[in-house]
């Protein structure tokens, strides 16, 4: 169980003389090293840093949304509705080269960890190893994301300038194939399950680690939890492939059997919001989200969950001003002319187009920074079962991956400090069911599985959405397409940041003729 994480940061702010003041990114950086910066860090501060850099990566924040996932991602897999545009198909540079360099200053903030800690004494390390292996554990699920946008990397090398002395001439990093680095990933996420079984850490440790977590509060069963649910996603992932699926099919296997996973939603891992007035927290999702219409529903999306009586539908959205409690996606059939008057939102002429309910999304200051999730792995684990002939263990694991999800949504609801959306009736034992019933286990069982996936991430986690609409090519979604447009289908990759081909060419030459939007990730094999 969680902890109030208020008493975690007000642990990491620096005290004021006269009073107690929020925690600003000023009070942080005196915790932990950035790189740029002569300061003094430790092992337990560093790795808040760790934590704290990637915050924009997984709590709404303002960048990452608007200027990242907004025209790219949300269009790309139709988690939101918008007006048509040329070149829309096209990801934008500042997209991409913001999250690119978002990845790098956190794996910079790791490597100057891994430098810390490598640097201490024996006795040190022993004491402190869980610190180390739970930023591992965050660390891989971040590479994984940037792995599954882009494909080939720099990364067992890069990031590397302080380790080297600040020697530039050897300090460019080498591309690493994608297949490589998932490899070493899930070779030491199964090392890193061992060794979190069999830890003792000491009361004293204890404490500190709990002070310094912001992701699991120090809860080591938490973070035993969230590396075999991330080694199940990552298995899960590559598990088609001739080079991955005899492994994946037994360690899979085995981790459903013998490994702690999140099964239940009080053990989701997440980056929990307790004081808005610190820097973690997810006011800037507003603006994010509210801002040029990147808040309204997809006509995919909505009439399917009409269709189906969702019960998480009034959680998720809610009905134009003008539409008189219907519920209407944009369509992105129509031309962008048509849409704009459907956008059209005044007090003579309120739109009737759904929007991104507000209160449990954009205006919900608390809204959590998710990770992992009991309907992930459920969805997960009814894949496998599913592909290894049980039928009824993937019914049964679907339909709780569904169950799972509306209490999500109710429980990000619970904690919104806005209620200009009235909150909605919590459904009945009933209307669950009755959904469930509408869903159905008939037909093409991988594509309701992938639907509800689709469903579950939405827009909040738009990353793991993407790899796996490309994967299992469900949800299957059409586009309007300008005769000019030079992409005319759905990015299967994003290209690499543009830093890289001034300040990293020579290794680029690498990755040259495969870093076009079009090329597949290995993965992708359907």
């Amino acid at each position: 169980m969680k902890i109030n994480k208020y008493f975690v940061i007000a642990g990491l702010c620096t005290a004021s003389l006269s009073t107690t003041i929020s925690c600003k990114k000023t009070s942080f950086d005196e915790l932990y090293r950035d790189p740029s910066k002569v300061t003094e860090t430790t092992i337990d501060k560093q790795f808040t840093g760790i934590l704290f850099t990637y915050r924009e990566l997984v709590i709404p924040t303002y960048r990452n949304y608007f200027v990242t996932l907004a025209p790219t991602i949300h269009r790309h897999i139709q988690t939101v509705g918008w007006q048509n545009a040329d070149e829309q198909l096209t990801p934008g540079a500042a997209a991409i080269d913001d999250r690119w360099e978002r990845y790098y200053q956190g794996l910079a903030q790791f490597r100057e960890f891994e430098k810390i800690y490598n640097a201490a004494p024996e006795s040190e390390k022993n004491d402190k190893k869980i610190f180390y292996l739970a930023a591992k554990i965050f660390f891989y699920d971040m590479t994984q994301q940037q792995v599954d946008l882009h494909g080939d990397i720099p990364w067992s090398e890069a990031g590397k300038l302080s380790t080297n002395g600040g020697d530039y001439t050897i300090s460019y990093p080498k591309y690493d194939k994608a297949t490589d680095i998932y490899t070493t990933m899930l070779d030491d996420l199964k090392a890193i399950n061992s060794e979190l079984t069999n830890i003792k850490v000491a009361p004293g440790i204890l404490t500190g680690f709990q002070n310094q977590d912001l992701v699991n509060s120090g809860s080591i069963d938490l973070w035993k939890k969230y590396c075999n649910s991330l080694r199940l996603r990552m298995l899960t992932r590559v598990g088609q492939t001739q080079a991955f699926s005899a492994r994946a099919n037994q360690e899979i296997a085995d981790i459903i059997a013998n490994a702690p996973l999140v099964l239940d939603n009080k053990d989701n891992i997440q980056v929990d919001i307790f004081d808005v007035a610190t820097d973690i927290n997810s006011k800037g999702f507003r603006d994010a989200i509210e801002s040029w219409n990147n808040n309204i529903a997809g006509k995919v999306m909505i009439d399917d969950m009409v269709a189906k009586a969702d019960p998480r539908l009034p959680y998720m959205f809610e009905p134009g001003p003008g539409a008189g409690g219907k519920y209407m996606g944009l369509d992105p059939a129509l031309a962008s002319a048509a849409q704009a008057e459907l956008l059209i939102n005044t007090t003579q002429n309120p739109s009737k187009v759904t929007t991104y309910n507000r209160s449990t999304y954009s205006r919900n200051q608390f809204f959590p920074g998710v990770l992992i999730t009991a309907s992930e792995v459920k969805f997960l684990i009814a894949e496998f079962k599913l592909r290894s002939g049980s039928d009824a263990a993937a019914k049964t694991a679907f339909e709780e991956g569904i169950k799972a999800s509306i209490g999500m949504q109710q429980n990000i609801r619970k904690v919104s400090n806005n209620n200009e959306v009235a909150a909605p009736t919590a459904p009945t034992g009933e209307q669950i069911s009755k959904y469930i019933s509408n869903v159905g286990w008939e037909g093409n069982k991988l594509q309701l599985i992938a639907m509800q996936k689709w469903l579950h991430f939405n827009i909040i986690q738009s990353v793991e959405n993407w790899s796996e609409v490309r994967r299992l090519n469900y949800p299957i979604f059409a586009f309007r397409v300008a005769p000019s447009d030079r992409q005319k289908t759905v990015p299967l990759r994003w290209t690499i940041g543009t830093s890289e081909l001034s300040n990293n060419s020579t290794n680029y030459e690498a990755v040259k003729a495969q870093d076009n939007v079009n090329t597949k990730i290995f993965w992708d094999v359907n």
